[in-house]
């Protein structure tokens, strides 16, 4: 028997996936579009199979994204892997567009650098990204002050040699579906940690490395904020939050920190894990925070689970539309014919990247999958059946 909770979440799965008429597609690896939705719904990468969506609610996409399988160092000959990146954009897409461009490069570099992936490596390519951004906020500061105010949250996955690795700074997300074999139930566990003020180990976090600053963290309309200003405590980006040369003005009153500081408030280090891959890991589902507003953990397992790989990244975001238009009380249907901008009042940009993991690949260290790179988000411009 299917659970009536189960039943509401993966009912999508029950029902025909048909594309809108305004559906195009781009060459290849650049997806298809429908209105406000962009998706590539299966391809290959080195260690099994993936699935992409995104969903735009904002009047411009913060949100952005890639996938990339292949060579990660400069060597064809060096290691293969699959790279995974969400980029989370708040006060416009700048940061969000630049880390898609730069990132991936850096990882590149670094892993060639020290002749193989580490942590050290990743950690490395974010800083170097970090820097770079806030490089171009120094050239564009006085004629266009307010890119010192906008950032990224920044979450990245990589496979390679067997091993799994996450780094996170911010609150997107990385789920992983096992198979608990004793129980024959694919169980969700989160391998990133979200770097939100609403946490208490994350004010605790500020607070220790802010000991001077009794308003590091603010509760206002029952929101914690980072200075009263912003949610999230680790960004690459948020010049202002970063370096006191950029608080001031031109840029606008409500984004300068009112007391001057020294030492910089966000953090664009990022939290990394490492873990080898096991035989029960089946799938990665990684997420900017806009689909776990909606959907559970184990509810966006349980629905890439028992539903058909083939657009599972779309009945993510569909189910978690349904969800939002559910707490607003209002039909789905409905919720569809809202325009990007006023969107945004309903739910948040949402991507997805769902990536099925083949353990006998994995292991085999398979290099001779076809060499994938692919952008998500591209060309979303109008209304969708989504």
């Amino acid at each position: 028997m299917v659970s009536t909770t189960l039943r509401r979440i993966v009912s999508p799965c029950w029902k025909p996936s048909v594309e809108g008429e305004n559906s195009s597609r781009g060459g290849v690896g650049n997806g298809r579009v429908d209105g406000l939705l962009w998706y590539e719904d299966s391809g290959e990468h080195v260690a099994g199979e993936f699935s992409m969506a995104v969903i735009q609610a904002n009047n411009l996409l913060e949100d952005h994204s890639q996938l990339e399988s292949g060579p990660i160092s400069s060597f064809k000959s060096g290691p293969h892997g699959t790279l995974v990146g969400i980029y989370d954009g708040h006060g416009g897409p700048e940061t969000a567009r630049f880390i898609n461009k730069h990132l991936f490069g850096h990882i590149k570099k670094f892993t060639t650098e020290n002749h193989g992936m580490s942590a050290d490596v990743i950690n490395k390519a974010f800083l170097a990204t970090e820097e770079d951004f806030l490089n171009l906020v120094r050239e564009q500061f006085e004629t266009k002050p307010q890119i010192a105010s906008v950032g990224s949250c920044c979450l990245v996955g990589i496979i390679c040699s067997g091993l799994l690795y996450i780094a996170n700074a911010g609150d997107s997300r990385v789920v992983l579906g096992r198979l608990e074999k004793a129980f024959k139930e694919v169980k969700a566990v989160q391998l990133s940690s979200e770097h939100n003020a609403s946490f208490e180990s994350v004010r605790e976090e500020l607070r220790s490395l802010h000991p001077d600053d009794p308003q590091i963290v603010v509760l206002r309309h029952k929101v914690w904020r980072v200075k009263g200003i912003i949610q999230i405590s680790r960004s690459i980006g948020d010049a202002y939050l970063k370096k006191p040369e950029f608080n001031r003005e031109p840029l606008l009153p409500k984004f300068r920190v009112p007391n001057s500081f020294e030492k910089p408030i966000l953090q664009a280090e990022p939290a990394i894990s490492v873990q080898k891959l096991r035989p029960e890991d089946q799938f990665l589902i990684f997420a900017s925070d806009g689909l776990w507003e909606h959907l559970s953990n184990q509810e966006a397992v349980n629905i890439v689970n028992t539903c058909p790989r083939n657009g599972i990244a779309r009945r993510l975001i569909k189910a978690a539309l349904r969800e939002a238009a559910k707490k607003r009380e209002m039909r789905y249907s409905d919720l569809k014919k809202i325009d990007r901008g006023v969107r945004r009042h309903f739910h948040d940009d949402i991507t997805v990247i769902v990536l099925f993991l083949d353990f006998h690949l994995i292991s085999n260290g398979s290099s001779c999958r076809p060499l994938i790179s692919i952008r998500g988000g591209a060309g979303v411009s109008g209304n969708s059946k989504y």
